[in-house]
């Protein structure tokens, strides 16, 4: 969306901040020996009480609340009462929702207990390529330019971009235009960044695959060749100058 007015700004701010303080409420809570579930439900519970609703659950019917992905898994992971954490497991949590009509959007990934796999780098870099790339934008930039920004930083610290999935506006909706803000340069792409635009700025930054690969239930994805993918995404609001992180007390 486009913020016209001082209301429409606070309304952002209030979903932004609830949706933040959900997800880094839920990392604290995340533990060995926890399930996706019972985490899924603590986030319910944190979401209501700041009087907001689940964006995936009230949008796509997903069942849950948030999306929790574990290890190979990476994105709209299903909750469940069968996946334990267990020391080493790489987890991702994505919250979003809808709060008195506006909608914001955040995730991070995040290794439960010691880093056994090896992939605190991965995880890392997926944050601070987000954070520099987040860092470039303001009204007028290339969409492209962005994209070509995470990909050549991923490249050069070892990795690759999963290129089906990327940022998306949000701010009425879950989704709405710019979609397709993409980990990789598109030179076809001549859009630019609308500023007063809200816009979801995400990285999936890859060890191994570029493309996603949908698993049984219909919603989880993993990496088409298999390894690991981690995902940082903040809700901002483009200025002229640098943007304003919507989502800042997630503490990414």
């Amino acid at each position: 969306m486009v913020i016209k007015t001082e209301e429409e700004l606070k309304g952002m701010q209030r979903v932004s901040e609830a949706v933040a303080i959900t997800l880094q409420e839920m990392k604290a809570y995340t533990r060995t020996g926890v399930s996706t579930k019972d985490i899924d439900e603590y986030g319910r519970q944190l979401l209501e009480a700041l009087g907001a609703k689940s964006a995936p659950f009230e949008t796509y019917g997903f069942p849950g609340y948030s999306c929790i992905s574990v290890n190979k898994e990476f994105a709209h992971g299903v909750p469940s009462d069968k996946v334990i954490l267990k020391n080493g497991d790489i987890i991702n949590i994505d919250v979003s929702a809808e709060l008195d009509g506006f909608w914001s959007d955040n995730g991070c990934s995040f290794v439960v207990g010691e880093d056994i796999q090896g992939i605190q780098h991965l995880i890392d870099t997926s944050k601070e390529i987000l954070l520099e790339a987040i860092s470039q934008i303001s009204g007028g930039v290339k969409i492209s330019d962005i994209g070509k920004l995470i990909e050549t930083k991923a490249k050069k610290a070892g990795y690759t971009v999963i290129r089906d999935l990327g940022g998306h506006g949000v701010g009425q909706s879950l989704h709405e235009a710019p979609d397709g803000v993409m980990n990789y340069y598109d030179r076809f792409d001549s859009r630019r960044f609308r500023k007063d635009s809200v816009v979801a700025i995400e990285t999936f930054i890859s060890t191994r695959s570029k493309h996603i690969k949908t698993m049984s239930d219909g919603w989880a994805f993993k990496g088409n060749e298999g390894g690991f993918v981690a995902q940082h995404e903040h809700t901002i609001l483009i200025t002229s100058g640098k943007p304003i992180i919507l989502t800042a007390a997630n503490g990414i």
